[in-house]
């Protein structure tokens, strides 16, 4: 299944897809496509989620084995999207469907909110374990989430947290079953539908100046 925009009433969902999601070029590109369209329409709150077993998985890692020149292309591409995401000028929300591992538990914790399922699913950065340190940007991100004692917990062990342990440290606000999941996200961001865009985002830009010009400093 394609990267879909669907709408409950006034909110905008945004489904990443049914396999491993992983952030392709072609991916990355519809996933932006789409939040052009959330940004420029009607008054909206976006749901992000997905179906299936997985969030994200992150990385594309067998296109970039096969296309090793663009790292630097393509980071900056990952970076676009995350910076984009932290600064959206409506409510956010990461309807957390299954595993988000390093890039896509980084575009969780970009959604200015985070629900995640109890009974499946891990969020975690592998990142000290498959030997690709944190850049400057997405080390930002996740610090100016959570406090510094969970940053140092979850980005340096590679520790992989279910529902209620991430709940427990902070690094997701809501739990649901798998029932109930669209519906706690969906009833977590009606009710903000309508913001000013225009002081929403900079009230975003200036919440999270440091991420957000971190990230930005390498997206061309």
């Amino acid at each position: 299944m394609a990267v879909t925009l669907t709408h409950r009433d006034s909110v905008s969902i945004l489904d990443l897809g049914d396999d491993e999601n992983r952030w392709s070029p072609e991916w990355l590109e519809n996933v932006g496509a789409l939040l052009d369209e959330v940004a420029s329409g009607e008054p909206t709150a976006l749901v992000t989620t997905a179906t299936g077993k997985f969030f994200t998985n992150g990385l594309d890692l067998e296109w970039l084995m096969a296309n090793s020149d663009k790292w630097e292309w393509y980071v900056e591409r990952i970076h676009g999207l995350l910076a984009r995401v932290l600064t959206l000028p409506v409510p956010t929300i990461a309807a957390m469907n299954g595993h988000a591992f390093g890039a896509g538990a980084m575009l969780a914790m970009a959604h200015d909110f985070r629900v995640m399922r109890t009974d499946r699913g891990y969020l975690c950065f592998p990142e000290v374990d498959i030997r690709i340190p944190f850049t400057p940007g997405m080390a930002a991100l996740i610090q100016s989430k959570v406090s510094q004692q969970t940053a140092v917990a979850s980005m340096t062990t590679g520790k992989r947290y279910g529902g209620e342990d991430a709940l427990a440290v902070g690094l997701v606000d809501f739990t649901s079953d798998e029932a109930g999941l669209l519906d706690t996200a969906v009833a977590t961001v009606a009710p903000l539908v309508g913001k000013d865009v225009e002081t929403l985002s900079k009230i975003k830009e200036t919440m999270f100046a440091t991420a957000a010009a971190a990230l930005r400093s390498s997206a061309k």
